[in-house]
């Protein structure tokens, strides 16, 4: 089972929470057992599992990626000038799994599937695949 999903970004820089598409998604395959791979399909975006509760994880987040990883008078010779967002996802990583147990995610209380944006706004793709 495999499924493409569609992501607006509004900004240079977001998380986006993409719990509820992929929750759904797996509901509806019926899966029981197993697991969920979500994978962004680029190598300015990725796709972390964080805190989903409280709003100022993902501010703190992103502000301190942009600390770490300026893009604002670097020097980087990369000519589209985006090596810090290439530097912040390879940071997050382009991919998760994710268990499926009795037919749910199994994720913490306060965890959440979030995609990150680091060269928006764009039209972005998430890939997911099932294996039971």
């Amino acid at each position: 089972m495999f499924k493409t999903f569609s992501v607006q970004t509004k900004h240079h820089d977001q998380m986006i929470d993409i719990t509820r598409e992929i929750t759904d998604w797996v509901r509806e395959q019926g899966v029981e057992d197993g697991v969920v791979i979500v994978s962004s399909a680029h190598t300015t975006a990725g796709i972390t599992i964080n805190e989903n509760a409280d709003p100022d994880v993902k501010t703190d987040m992103l502000r301190r990626f942009r600390e770490v990883y300026p893009w604002e008078d670097a020097k980087d010779r990369h000519m589209e000038g985006n090596t810090a967002a290439h530097m912040k996802t390879s940071t997050v990583g382009h991919a998760q799994t994710i268990i499926i147990s009795e037919g749910q995610l199994v994720l913490g209380t306060w965890q959440g599937i979030y995609f990150c944006e680091f060269d928006g706004p764009r039209s972005r793709k998430v890939k997911a695949k099932i294996l039971s």
